[in-house]
């Protein structure tokens, strides 16, 4: 009985086992490597388009004239001569004459203020260089159009006065008594500057914290230049007056020489490119996984540019007094800086990482 058992026992096994393998065979699939993290969403070369505000902060102007002096000849009529030991010197002759500061260049001079404000736009082109998942380096440069503008005014008075000895003698005498001569001169006078800047750009470097992964809290600065330019006018009023006293009892037949009135008109242009520097910062959004939109603010400076100047008045004309024109040379001197507050969008090509 145990015989027919165990043989059955084994049939089933060998059963078994030829059923098993008819089965169909199912290998386990591999196992492959993870796949690669995403690249950073800020890293690459990225460029776009900004528009802004140019608010000009004290932009300071420094203005010197250094006016040649009136050469002013007093002419005689008469009876007010030149005494040359005992002689007496009659006719129509000039014997006195003086060297008269007018003022006028201190009228042109001084400081003012010339703030230069306008609207501002361009392209900028950077590269972005995401470190770990909270911080960015990067370097930006732009060019900017600009209608930076500023004018401005400043003015003065000036005052001079030269007194000399002259006489007053009869005109058929040698009797002469000694008088004076006074010449006055009051000047009034401005500068006026219009100044701007027709185009600037900037070379940054940004240094950036990102508060979340597609919020970016950066700073920058840098490098700023552009091409500016300034025209300065000048003008002035001088007044010049000329009195003549004498002794009492002594026939007084001069002609006194009335008010004589100099116009002053000059200035200068120039035009010339600076070099500055820049500090400031701002926020960038990533809105989509390529493009992003900032705001930003940057202070700039670029420095000062001074201006060469010119003036000259023309001699009235007078048959009791003649006198030279009045001219000057100087310099006006304008600085350049101001605050920008723009936006901006890029576009992320995400090259280079």
């Amino acid at each position: 009985m145990k015989k027919i058992a165990l043989a059955a026992a084994a049939l089933a096994l060998t059963a078994g086992s030829a059923i098993a393998a008819d089965l169909p065979y199912r290998k386990a699939p591999p196992v492959l490597p993870p796949p690669p993290p995403p690249p950073p969403m800020w890293t690459g070369f990225y460029a776009g388009m900004n528009a802004g505000y140019n608010f000009g902060t004290n932009n300071n102007v420094q203005n010197a004239v250094w006016a040649q002096d009136a050469t002013v000849f007093q002419g005689l009529d008469g009876n007010i001569l030149r005494r040359d030991g005992n002689h007496v010197h009659l006719g129509n002759i000039t014997p006195l004459f003086g060297v008269l500061p007018t003022g006028a260049g201190l009228a042109q001079s001084g400081s003012f203020a010339n703030t230069q404000s306008g609207f501002i736009g361009g392209g900028q082109i950077g590269y972005n260089w995401q470190w770990g998942t909270n911080f960015l380096l990067g370097f930006e440069t732009d060019i900017q159009g600009t209608g930076i503008r500023g004018g401005a005014h400043g003015g003065a008075t000036g005052i001079s006065s030269l007194s000399n000895t002259a006489y007053n003698c009869g005109l058929f005498s040698n009797n002469c008594s000694p008088g004076s001569w006074t010449n006055t001169a009051t000047s009034i006078g401005g500068t006026s500057v219009n100044a701007g800047v027709d185009w600037m750009g900037t070379v940054r470097g940004r240094l950036g914290y990102l508060w979340t992964p597609t919020m970016l809290i950066y700073a920058t600065g840098g490098l700023t230049y552009g091409g500016v330019y300034a025209n300065v006018r000048h003008t002035g009023v001088t007044q010049l007056d000329n009195s003549f006293t004498t002794a009492p009892n002594f026939i007084n037949r001069d002609v006194v020489s009335p008010g004589l009135t100099y116009t002053s008109i000059g200035g200068g242009n120039k035009s010339q490119t600076l070099v500055g520097w820049n500090v400031g910062g701002g926020l960038e959004w990533m809105f989509m996984p390529n493009w992003s939109v900032k705001a930003e603010g940057i202070y700039w400076n670029m420095g000062n540019m001074n201006v060469p100047t010119a003036t000259f008045a023309a001699a009235p004309v007078s048959t009791a007094l003649n006198s030279a024109g009045i001219g000057g040379i100087g310099a006006t001197r304008v600085n350049y800086q101001g605050v920008i507050a723009r936006a901006g969008v890029n576009y992320h090509f995400h090259w280079g990482y």
